[in-house]
């Protein structure tokens, strides 16, 4: 059975909400988190506030052209890649790098994951973010694996 949580949320302050939750969760143990959705969906929103929700005090932004942006300030370290300007070799010349950042006890997301082609196959959560008719935003969550299905099942309480 596919463990999966899906929220919409209508205001920014129910993503705020939803990623202080998120964030409440992860924060012991880290999660490596891919992030899918349309440009201006609001991945690097939700990553802004789960870091803020951490206690990330640097300016959270995309980074898009730089492809990893790193955060030390809270007590877990933040990573937040995206991979949209990359080619698939470029992916794979980052594949053993994203490996690593699945491991330990940090956070890493990963936006545009769906560039990868699949070379992302450790445990992970996946978020779809997507737009509803009323220009609100719908979060899914999904675990892949076992290892965070404590995540799923804390977002649904």
């Amino acid at each position: 059975m596919e463990n999966k949580f899906i929220q919409k949320c209508i205001t920014l302050e129910d993503t705020k909400k939803l990623a202080e939750k998120f964030a409440k969760l992860v924060k012991d143990k880290g999660c490596f988190v891919n992030l899918f959705g349309e440009i201006g969906a609001g991945k690097t929103a939700f990553v802004r506030l789960t870091a803020e929700a951490l206690g990330v005090t640097e300016k959270v932004t995309s980074p898009s052209f730089v492809i990893l942006n790193e955060y030390h300030s809270a007590a877990l370290p933040v990573y937040h890649f995206d991979l949209y300007r990359l080619e698939h070799a470029g992916i794979s010349t980052i594949t053993d790098e994203l490996r690593e950042y699945s491991e330990g006890k940090k956070i890493t997301f990963v936006e545009w994951a769906e560039f990868s082609q699949g070379e992302l196959p450790f445990e992970r959560i996946e978020i779809n973010v997507t737009y509803d008719d009323d220009d609100s935003r719908i979060y899914e969550f999904r675990s892949v694996g076992e290892k965070n299905n404590y995540v799923i099942e804390g977002l649904k309480k």
